[in-house]
């Protein structure tokens, strides 16, 4: 009992020893974490304010830079934000530039697919013309055959009618013996005969053949003459004017010559179509049944048919002989101002309208085959010589030339910068005239449609969309109206004014020369027409 209290007591002193130990090392460990603390609280407070003192004036320091670095960071801010704007304004205007530029390009695109378009056709109408070409000369060919042929048999027809003269001469050689002395001088006679005969025939076979065929052969076209073209001569340049006419009342749109006559037909406001005689000045005929103004007139090559353009939306058709209207050609919506008739065939017609349409008419039938359509209204139009193409001229100052059997644009140009009030063709055909509200008179080569000369003067001034100027037959000089009442003659190769002649006291408008040089017509807004010799 004694060891086990003993035992326990010892136990218990060992734990006693142990918890101190413990708590001097706690109390150890604790003095050391609170010796700054202590130390701190031992130092004087003077020490201490000064500390505080640095700390606080280190850390105004520390505030004003800190203050500084946020005003340079302000500026800079400015700085970026202004480039930021100035940025934002070039991004804009190059996306402005952008899309201008795809606009362009689209644009540019559209171009290049209608060049491409355009170009297509030209290599069409190129092909067509190396095609017409081609056919041409087969026809060329042909007609030399001909020609040769024609050659051998004139020479054969010619050493037939030789032989038969000799027989004729050798028959009159058979007198009898007693008639021989007194036939003597018959014999001669009847010689001479036989030759001179013999000489015409010559000279009509040459009249009638070769010669005849290589005057109508022009350009590589054997066209048909003009009936009537022996009785041409040089255009003499009028100073005097002949006759005064009271035509029209209201004015004078339009007037021609009969073709190889001195006759002139003239229309007017008044609705009537006249036939005036210029060698006497005399009034032949009046043609009546016109519902509207004459703006325009054409008469066909055989001088039987004359056809009237009128604002009546219609065209009327006379038989020259009986004076009557043989038909009234309708379809155009607006008025009719320009027509002519074919000169290789009085069958066809053409008319032009302010409905933007140029008709084909058919004369046998009385009855419209083509219409072709345009974007620009048509004052003047006339056919070429061969009668396959149209020359039309527009408001818009462009003169444009068409297939009559198809109806397609073969080819246009710019002729004016203002509305094209007049077309004429010479009298061969190689050279076609135009007039416009510019003030001009343009001469075009219809092989190229490039201007070979141009007429112009400061005195002279078209007078309406209308106005219609001629070249002389002989084609050295052409006649243009103008508003102060004068007509001005220019000379084609001199390219001036040759002569002024002045009659008129109102705007001319339309002049027109006869067809065998002489005289010169002209008419004017008084309807007033003058014949000038």
């Amino acid at each position: 009992m004694a060891k086990s209290r003993k035992s326990q007591e010892e136990i218990a002193i060992e734990a006693i020893n142990h918890a101190l130990k413990a708590l001097r090392k706690r109390h150890l460990l604790e003095e050391a974490a609170h010796a700054p603390a202590i130390l701190a609280l031992s130092r004087p407070i003077i020490s201490q304010g000064s500390e505080w003192k640095e700390k606080a004036e280190n850390l105004e320091l520390e505030l004003q830079q800190c203050y500084k670095a946020q005003s340079r960071l302000s500026e800079q801010l400015v700085v970026e934000v202004a480039e930021c704007r100035v940025s934002k304004g070039l991004l804009q205007e190059k996306e402005t530039a952008i899309v201008d530029m795809q606009k362009e390009l689209t644009e540019l695109r559209d171009e290049c697919c209608q060049l491409k378009t355009d170009l297509e056709q030209k290599v069409k109408e190129v092909e067509l013309l190396l095609g017409e070409n081609s056919e041409l000369k087969a026809h060329l060919e042909q007609m030399t055959i001909k020609a040769n042929a024609a050659e051998a048999e004139n020479k054969m027809l010619i050493d037939r009618w030789m032989l038969e003269k000799m027989k004729d001469a050798e028959r009159l050689n058979e007198f009898p013996p007693p008639l021989a002395t007194t036939n003597l001088r018959q014999g001669t006679c009847g010689a001479h005969k036989a030759n001179a005969l013999y000489e015409d025939m010559v000279q009509r076979l040459k009249a009638s053949g070769l010669e005849q065929l290589a005057r109508e052969q022009v350009d590589g076209i054997v066209r048909r003459s003009e009936e009537g073209a022996e009785f041409f001569s040089e255009s003499d340049i009028p100073s005097n004017c002949k006759y005064r006419l009271n035509a029209h009342e209201g004015g004078c749109a339009s007037l021609l010559f009969e073709y190889n006559s001195s006759k002139l037909i003239t229309g007017g406001q008044d609705r009537s179509v006249k036939v005036w005689d210029t060698n006497t000045g005399s009034l032949s005929s009046s043609l009546n049944g016109c519902l509207g103004s004459v703006l325009d007139l054409t008469i066909t090559h055989d001088n039987r048919s004359v056809i009237a353009a009128s604002s009546s939306n219609n065209l009327y058709v006379w038989d020259l002989s009986s004076g009557r209207v043989r038909h009234t050609l309708t379809g155009h919506t607006d008025k009719v101002c320009a027509v002519d008739v074919s000169k290789v065939s009085s069958r066809h017609v053409v008319s032009a309208a302010y409905d933007r349409t140029i008709k084909v008419w058919d004369l046998m039938k009385g009855y419209c085959i083509n219409t072709i359509m345009f974007p620009s209204n048509c004052n003047a139009l006339c056919f070429s010589v061969d009668g396959q193409t149209i020359f039309s001229g527009h408001v818009d100052g462009n003169l444009r030339l068409w297939d009559i059997q198809s109806g397609k644009l073969l080819s246009e140009v710019a002729a004016h910068s203002l509305a094209v009030t007049s077309i004429s063709l010479s009298r061969n055909g190689d050279i076609a005239l135009t007039s416009g509200r510019d003030n001009l008179h343009n001469l075009f080569d219809v092989r190229s449609l490039e201007v070979c000369g141009t007429l112009r003067a400061t005195v002279n001034r078209v007078a309406s969309n209308w106005s219609r100027s001629c070249i002389s037959p002989d084609n050295s000089h052409v006649a243009a109206g103008s508003t102060d009442g004068s007509v001005h003659i220019w000379s084609i190769s001199k390219g001036e004014i040759v002569s002024t002649l002045k009659e008129h006291t109102s705007s001319v408008l339309c002049c027109s020369w006869n067809g065998m040089g002489m005289p010169l017509a002209s008419a004017d807004r008084n309807g007033i027409v003058s014949i000038w010799s």
